[in-house]
């Protein structure tokens, strides 16, 4: 059963399944399990908690300076799929990051293109897939499978763009679809993406917090608790009401974008933008005794996740000070992480997850 999370009716169909009672596991003790084997990421959930009323303030700071820049490019990310596709739009944001994406996109497909569009909530899982039962309830709602177009925040090192891409080569050659695999969004740092407003890495405000401006959504979980034929978990959140910022940032962001003129940038050059993430992926790895890439996550928002919902190793600034830094570094300071400051970083921050090996 779909739901709209926090955000008002129309605005988005979350198609996860609400789990009532769920076992929160600890921050360390999901890693340690993590890097061990024994369960995959998406088995387990830390709990949340609202954010300090310090860690709130810089939120703010950065909506002030941020918004504006977010608002450019969602005008310009749905100006890019409005010229791509043809009649109506099914957009299918991906949980969570994707998600206030998803739903100023989708407003102003309608509001500045004069388009049909519709959004959904989708999970997908690095190393599992997008979910099949939601593309499967997606397409018997009677959308054309060639309407459907896949939208989340940024990308990191393209992880889940090539997930998706392959999640969504296996799913039509099962289901008889085609589907187009490509991933769309407002910062492309991997190079990975079909189409993106931008490569450059700054500070996309909702890449902030968590469920409170997500619809007070959790990150999604795919346990033993699924079935093949159901939607992919997750925790709602509605005792945070009182924090919630989900509904006004995006009012607010659509506000500013329809506020603007429609640009046409310059297409992004995709194969530079992997090549520098590529050397610069090895370089740390070599330079910081790292084996498993998936323990270096480069850009603003990846890094943000890490000392969100990880166990944090290293917190690498390209400058200290910088205001799209700024809940970095309080970040790093509440959870006591060293932070080093790099001036030839290509991103503005990275973040080393812990090595459960080192104790």
């Amino acid at each position: 059963m779909s739901f709209s999370g926090s955000y008002r009716a129309g605005e988005v169909d979350f198609l996860l399944t609400r789990l009532q009672a769920q076992r929160f596991t600890s921050v360390g003790e999901k890693e340690r399990l993590i890097q061990s084997g024994q369960r995959h990421y998406s088995q387990m959930l830390s709990p949340e908690a609202p954010p300090s009323a310090r860690y709130m303030a810089v939120f703010e700071d950065a909506c002030r300076a941020n918004n504006p820049r977010m608002a450019t490019d969602c005008l310009r990310l749905a100006g890019l799929i409005a010229a791509r596709r043809a009649g109506a739009i099914v957009v299918v944001s991906l949980a969570r990051a994707g998600t206030p994406v998803g739903v100023i996109v989708t407003r102003l497909l309608r509001e500045v293109f004069g388009r049909e569009a519709v959004h959904y909530c989708v999970s997908i899982v690095r190393d599992r897939g997008i979910d099949a039962a939601a593309l499967r309830h997606i397409l018997a709602e009677g959308h054309a499978a060639d309407a459907i177009v896949f939208v989340d925040g940024w990308t990191g090192k393209g992880v889940i763009a090539r997930e998706l891409a392959q999640s969504v080569s296996a799913f039509n050659a099962n289901e008889g679809t085609q589907i187009d695999s490509g991933l769309y969004v407002l910062s492309d740092l991997a190079g990975a993406a079909a189409c993106a407003a931008s490569d450059d890495d700054y500070l996309i405000p909702s890449s902030i917090l968590n469920a409170t401006v997500s619809g007070l959504v959790s990150r999604t979980v795919l346990d033993e608790r699924i079935g093949p034929d159901d939607f992919h978990g997750c925790v709602y959140y509605g005792e945070f009401a009182a924090h919630d910022q989900s509904q006004r940032f995006v009012d607010e962001l659509t506000t500013l974008a329809m506020a603007n003129e429609i640009s046409h940038a310059a297409p992004l050059d995709a194969h530079a933008a992997a090549r520098r993430s590529r050397t610069w992926l090895d370089g740390a790895m070599a330079r910081y005794g790292v084996n498993d890439v998936n323990l270096i996550k480069p850009g603003i928002g990846e890094a943000t996740r890490v000392l969100l919902r990880r166990v944090p190793r290293l917190l690498v600034l390209r400058a200290s000070g910088a205001p799209d830094v700024a809940h970095l570094e309080v970040l790093a300071a509440e959870k006591q992480v060293p932070v080093e400051i790099d001036p030839d970083l290509p991103y503005h921050a990275v973040s080393l997850i812990r090595s459960a090996s080192d104790g």
